[in-house]
């Protein structure tokens, strides 16, 4: 049985332009005591065609995690475009959103986003050109992260001294599955809202925000 399970999470300010702070808002519940800190990773997918393009925007340690259900906001920089080849700046990719405990990843929340390029208002590629990719005002790119439609992961872990007996999640995918193309054209046909995530209990304790008491003791930024 697992001893953290992550009840929802929402994204704020979304949609946004490309140069602004990534932000999560993450509920998850501990059934139990837990000996370590939570590790949690926000990943973004420079290139489907190579996991070298990854960019690790963020890692966090979240301890001591009380019993009960626990809240914080999770911000971090938006993704260099340095690191992203010219070609994937705009389109389609994926945000990684994963979860760790001793090292094991337990939970990992993938969602697609959309990088436009909107100069003004009435921008038509057709009708005004493509863009200058090579010279692109970031400022100008819109971003937004499909919200509604993440693909949840979990994954059996042995937390306490013990073997889980947990069972695979069905919606189990690697990442070059979520970067598949059928099922991102899939996924964007979907009109499905459903909410994949557990459903929160009654008693709720709302922990420190990340991005309003950064040094709190209840959550860690990892020192490389």
């Amino acid at each position: 049985m697992s001893l953290v399970n992550i009840l929802n999470m929402t994204v704020l300010d979304n949609p946004s332009t490309f140069t602004n702070p990534l932000q999560f808002e993450i509920t998850f519940e501990c059934t139990g005591i837990l000996e370590e800190d939570i590790e949690w990773k926000v990943i973004y997918v420079g290139s489907a065609e190579s996991s070298t393009h990854d960019q690790v925007l963020d890692e966090l340690l979240v301890g001591p995690v009380p019993i009960g259900i626990n809240k914080f906001i999770l911000q971090t920089d938006a993704p260099d475009p340095s690191l992203i080849p010219l070609n994937d700046r705009l389109g389609i990719t994926v945000i990684l959103v994963t979860c760790s405990y001793k090292e094991q990843e337990f939970a990992r929340i993938g969602y697609y986003v959309n990088n436009e390029y909107r100069p003004f208002d009435g921008y038509n590629e057709e009708e005004h050109g493509p863009p200058d990719v090579e010279n692109l005002d970031l400022s100008k790119v819109n971003r937004q992260i499909m919200s509604d439609k993440p693909r949840v992961t979990r994954f059996p872990i042995a937390w306490e001294g013990g073997i889980s007996m947990e069972s695979p999640s069905q919606n189990d995918e690697s990442r070059d599955d979520i970067m598949d193309e059928d099922k991102i054209m899939e996924n964007n046909n979907s009109t499905s809202t459903q909410n994949i995530f557990s459903s929160p209990a009654k008693n709720e304790v709302t922990c420190p925000q990340h991005v309003i008491s950064p040094d709190a003791s209840f959550l860690k930024d990892v020192v490389m």
